[in-house]
């Protein structure tokens, strides 16, 4: 259960007389609207209020709830005064910065889950309030359009707009926190929901307001329920707090398995090293030899050798079998074609994105096309088994081109063709682990960009190749596990 259902619980419980017991000492709701009723009497004799239309008596099908013998269904109306706010016109004819402007009580005055409203930013002149409606500390606010229904109590005196219902407790019937958490509760919100009108923008008006039914308690029981609220309410906000970290760590959780996972397969320590598998450097000289046969062939250009990787460079130690390498020394590589509109020599052909590259996959719902030359069909064409890495947008992002299908490729992709069979996925996880420890793309010492450059001398770990099969298919075991946690 989150916070805000729990608490949305507690004050549900309180509206229907199941927080707190009763007490008959404490007298009936009953007693105190009889009250209310000869005081209304006094002040109309007296002409101090006009009578008014009484409000439509309260049926069965309307209460929505059981409360106890002691409590009463009122309508607001009954006991609270409610009236709308009004905006002089123009506005900026009546804003003020005079210290005997009057306070003008705007939805932007308010602060996100508090109580009070207790200072304005901006003032209107005393000529601007019979256009308006003065409110007075200790009345409630509540907003009703947009985001309608929300009570606020004021601590100031203002004037208020047509954007703000004011409800005034005339009569003090209502102990005014009881009546802030009433409103506040989930049963005014959809009482208040099922009455508001407009198409498009929802508008809750006085009336509305006034013809909603509210449980009453007797006073004294009012102020016990507030007692105990405040009370149980900051035990809510603790595991409200608690509940978010929890629900912070179970999204990160999987995803920092993955991480742990896949470095431990990275660093050596996923499997068991196997002395009948070789070691790294006969596999790095058979990928040297290949690479001369190249050469050779006049298939490859030969480069100038890579310089020996420094202490420095190296982000984790590797069993003794592996080897540390410069991606260059096992990946002939080559970025694709850059988009030029005007270049319309050869034929056209479908080319993927860095948009189409994502982690582990391709996404190739919408692909482009443009014109390639024989020589760039050549430089640009994906087999099946290259591992393509983004130069652009995600730096990094990686994934295997599995399909039987060739694909051709723009300049901010990378393909990368090992020159000699390896297990190409072992390399993609070493991008994956590179990219979120921050060794790509990140700050401080990590590789900021990935040009071509760049990626020839990142120093990559290099197992022996059967320890590069079983650290994968261990790996991959274990990584389905994680999936089923997300």
């Amino acid at each position: 259960m989150t916070a805000d259902q729990l608490r949305a619980s507690i004050l549900q419980l309180a509206i229907q007389g199941k927080l707190v017991e009763q007490r008959p000492k404490e007298g009936s709701a009953k007693e105190l609207l009889e009250q209310i009723k000869q005081e209304k009497q006094n002040l109309i004799a007296q002409g101090k209020i006009k009578k008014e239309k009484p409000l439509a008596p309260i049926t069965n099908e309307e209460k929505p709830f059981e409360i106890p013998n002691s409590w009463e269904w009122v309508r607001l109306g009954q006991l609270c005064d409610i009236a709308r706010g009004g905006s002089p016109r123009p506005i900026k004819d009546y804003l003020t910065t005079s210290d005997d402007g009057v306070n003008w009580i705007k939805i932007g005055d308010t602060e996100k889950n508090k109580k009070y409203i207790s200072n304005t930013n901006e003032k209107i002149k005393k000529s601007g309030i019979s256009k308006s409606r003065m409110v007075y500390a200790g009345d409630f606010l509540l907003t009703n359009s947009m985001s309608f229904g929300r009570p606020y109590i004021l601590r100031i005196d203002g004037c208020i707009h047509d954007g703000w219902l004011v409800i005034r407790n005339r009569y003090n019937v209502f102990n005014q926190d009881y009546l802030y958490w009433l409103l506040l509760s989930n049963y005014a919100k959809i009482q208040f929901a099922n009455k508001v009108s407009g198409a498009v923008v929802k508008n809750l008006n006085s009336e509305k307001v006034s013809n909603s039914i509210f449980p009453l308690p007797p006073l004294a029981e009012q102020m016990r329920i507030v007692e105990k609220l405040e009370q149980l309410l900051p035990h809510i906000d603790n595991y409200e707090h608690a509940y978010t970290k929890l629900e912070q760590l179970n999204k990160r959780f999987p995803l920092d398995i993955k991480k742990s996972l896949i470095q431990y397969a990275i660093q050596g320590k996923l499997v068991e090293q196997r002395v009948e598998e070789g070691n790294a450097r006969e596999l790095l000289e058979q990928i040297k030899q290949e690479k001369q046969n190249l050469i050779a062939q006049g298939k490859i250009k030969k480069e100038k050798p890579l310089l020996p990787i420094t202490d420095e460079e190296k982000p984790f130690e590797i069993p003794n079998s592996w080897e540390w390498v410069r991606l260059g020394d096992i990946f002939q590589h080559n970025t694709g074609k850059a988009l030029n509109a005007s270049n319309r020599e050869g034929i056209k052909l479908k080319y993927i994105t860095t948009s189409n590259l994502y982690w582990d996959k391709f996404e190739l719902d919408v692909i482009k096309e443009m014109f390639f030359t024989d020589a760039e069909i050549i430089k640009c064409t994906v087999k099946k088994g290259d591992l393509l890495v983004c130069e652009g947008g995600e730096v990094g992002r990686a994934a295997i081109w599995q399909s039987d299908d060739t694909i051709l490729i723009q300049n901010h992709i990378h393909r990368l063709r090992s020159y000699k069979t390896i297990c190409t996925k072992f390399f993609y996880y070493i991008f994956y682990l590179y990219k979120h420890i921050g060794l790509i793309g990140g700050k401080g010492i990590g590789i900021k960009g990935l040009s071509s450059q760049a990626i020839h001398i990142i120093p990559l770990a290099l197992p022996p190749l059967a320890e590069q099969k079983r650290i994968v298919e261990k790996l991959e075991q274990l990584l389905c596990l994680c999936e089923s946690l997300e």
